[in-house]
């Protein structure tokens, strides 16, 4: 089945068609919502909510770029909301502070893998966490984030440039 009819199936109320939109995407999204929780039933709440979004809209998507893309766009808002909702994005650690924290990420070199990398994202603040993501996963510029995230672009680089390098010291440890 091509996407377009699954698309239209979807709109027609058909439910073996959602079950086969959400089992096509639900993976790649939840690997999305990982990156941007603190922990795994956070990332399950905002992929729940991302996939309510993406049946409530569905009517919208025009077919201006990709199907993936448009799901993509609404995981990454639907997970910054639900931060801001829960004021985690104010209320989280310095990046000082953070860097104070005991290691409770080590693994032998050899274990370097994506699972610890996205342990040590998530160990990230929740400011500093969205900035890394939006920017070097998701590819939004330093203004588009200062605009979504209610912060100047400057705050942004900063913030960017803070995770990095604390990444940087966490793995190399």
């Amino acid at each position: 089945m091509d996407e377009k009819q699954l698309l239209k199936d979807c709109l027609d109320g058909n439910r073996q068609a959602q079950k086969r939109l959400y089992d096509q995407f639900a993976g790649k999204m939840f690997a999305l919502c990982m990156r941007y929780a603190r922990n795994q039933q956070m990332a399950e709440d905002f992929l729940q909510e991302g996939f309510i979004r993406v049946f409530s809209k569905l009517d919208t998507f025009r077919g201006q770029g990709s199907f993936e893309g448009w799901i993509r766009t609404i995981m990454v808002n639907t997970s910054l909301e639900l931060l801001r909702k829960n004021d985690l994005l104010k209320k989280s650690l310095s990046i000082s502070e953070a860097f104070e924290l005991p290691d409770q990420l080590e693994l032998p070199a050899d274990r370097l893998n994506e699972q610890y990398l996205l342990s040590c994202i998530q160990s990230l603040p929740a400011g500093f966490r969205a900035v890394f993501n939006l920017y070097a996963i998701e590819g939004y510029t330093h203004k588009e984030i200062g605009e979504l995230l209610s912060i100047s672009e400057g705050t942004s680089k900063s913030q960017y440039a803070r995770a990095k390098a604390w990444l940087q010291q966490r793995i190399s440890n």
